[in-house]
């Protein structure tokens, strides 16, 4: 697996952890994925069970899965600087474009301010280039998609915090 996956493992997690997904199945070509989650009592079983999971798979998959792991509960709990951020989702399944054409430049980057309903990308969908604009108004932190890949209905795009 690449890096920018194992960033896309990790963010679906955190996503299916919060909205409280029990299960999670995914099968993309030789990418096998199923996830359980198990509620606060059972999560010393749930991370034996992981731990396990993890000493059988290859080294990159192991190493990505345990980053993505949440910490023990046991611990302190940190507040993650992208905690609260407002995110983007594609309303469309598509291919993501970050600028109106190629060579030009991009809609908006890390940094950027937005306005509610400015042109932040292009999903292209069945020939046609689909406008997607920001639902909230803020700064962009991050472009959660590389320009050119497929995504997802509900795939979020980009992480604003609201100002």
């Amino acid at each position: 697996m690449k890096t920018e996956e194992f960033d896309d493992l990790k963010q679906l997690i955190e996503m299916l952890e919060q909205h409280q997904v029990a299960e999670f199945d995914l099968d993309r070509g030789d990418v096998k994925l199923r996830l359980k989650f198990a509620r606060a009592e059972n999560s010393s079983a749930l991370a034996a069970d992981l731990t396990r999971l993890l000493a059988s798979a290859p080294p990159a998959v192991a190493h990505a899965a345990a980053a993505a792991q949440a910490p023990a509960p046991a611990q302190a709990p940190v507040a993650s600087p992208e905690a609260g951020l407002h995110l983007v989702k594609s309303p469309i399944v598509g291919t993501f474009y970050a600028s109106p054409s190629p060579g030009a430049a991009a809609f908006v980057n890390p940094g950027d301010r937005v306005e509610k309903g400015q042109v932040v990308a292009v999903i292209e969908a069945m020939k046609l280039m689909n406008e997607i604009e920001a639902d909230a108004a803020g700064q962009v932190v991050k472009c959660l998609v590389s320009n050119g890949q497929p995504i997802e209905f509900g795939q979020p795009l980009f992480s604003i915090r609201i100002t």
